[in-house]
């Protein structure tokens, strides 16, 4: 069982439409996959119309979180999408997203870079503005190769020439929130060096004590040493261990499936989730 619970589409910053990424997955050989977009759920439709007999879907999103000055990504699984403290929550992120963006904009044209809103909203599709619609208007305007490039201190890394903080949400209230709504918590990518600063393992102790449930250790931006660290703390704050592709379309070079998750976690995360539940394709167009 090929199971990949880290996946993104065009409703926040992939670039596979939700229909698309049911029919790679399929194509892929995952028997399982997550859509877990950027603090919104509007792919969930038109995923669940789209599921090919013998993919299933768990629905998902992940969460834009800081705690202690660093941001963090906490995956949430199998929630509830309409509990409404959660709700305003996710709206509150995503609707800070816009001035953002503009704020960011502002900076890379003082930075003598001529990007505009237009242009990245052309990028997004409709979909949650994020960074790496940014990313990719410095890859169209050749000031960066690739959309990974953009991620630098010279550009829109945390801390970076152009980077801009958001509303993040703490993640002590996060998995409150979260576990409120009937869903599973998942710590993303937690040692990704090249994103900026890491989770210290003091938060993700903290985050632990609070109801986390598991930490994503196989992912493409962490090293095996790395996965065996991660692996370790899980062990020892008893924490699931999760793995997955973190797939953004063309994006990124990740490919659906290129990290996955033990059947047995798997199991787990639908026993403790009461919100949702996972869906079977049965064939959708």
């Amino acid at each position: 069982m090929r199971i990949d619970l880290h996946c993104h589409s065009a409703a926040s910053d992939g670039t596979d439409t939700p229909a698309g990424l049911m029919r790679a997955a399929a194509a892929a050989g995952l028997d399982v996959v997550a859509l877990t977009d950027h603090d919104t759920t509007r792919g969930y439709a038109e995923a669940l119309a789209a599921l090919p007999e013998g993919l299933t879907l768990v629905t998902g999103a992940e969460l834009s979180c800081r705690i202690d000055g660093v941001s963090l990504h906490l995956l949430a699984y199998l929630f509830d999408p309409e509990e409404p403290a959660l709700l305003a929550e996710r709206e509150l992120v995503r609707d800070d997203r816009v001035p953002r963006a503009h704020a960011m904009i502002a900076k890379l044209n003082a930075l003598g870079v001529p990007v505009t809103w237009e242009q990245v909203e052309r990028i997004a599709a409709g979909g949650t503005v994020g960074r790496p619609h940014l990313a990719s208007a410095l890859v169209e305007l050749g000031v960066v190769p690739t959309v990974s490039d953009a991620f630098t201190p010279a550009w829109l890394a945390d801390g970076g020439r152009a980077h801009v903080d958001k509303h993040e949400t703490d993640p002590l209230e996060a998995i409150r929130l979260v576990k409120g709504a009937g869903g599973v918590t998942v710590l993303a990518h937690p040692a990704a060096a090249k994103r900026g600063h890491t989770v210290p393992p003091e938060a993700i102790a903290a985050m632990a004590a609070a109801g986390l449930d598991g930490l994503e250790a196989d992912h493409a931006e962490q090293d095996q040493d790395t996965r065996t660290r991660l692996r370790g703390l899980a062990g020892d704050l008893d924490l699931l261990v999760t793995g997955s592709s973190d797939y953004h379309g063309t994006r990124k070079t990740i490919a659906l499936g290129e990290n996955t998750t033990d059947p047995e976690v798997y199991g787990e995360i639908i026993r403790r989730a009461t919100g949702a539940f996972p869906v079977p394709g049965t064939g959708g167009a």
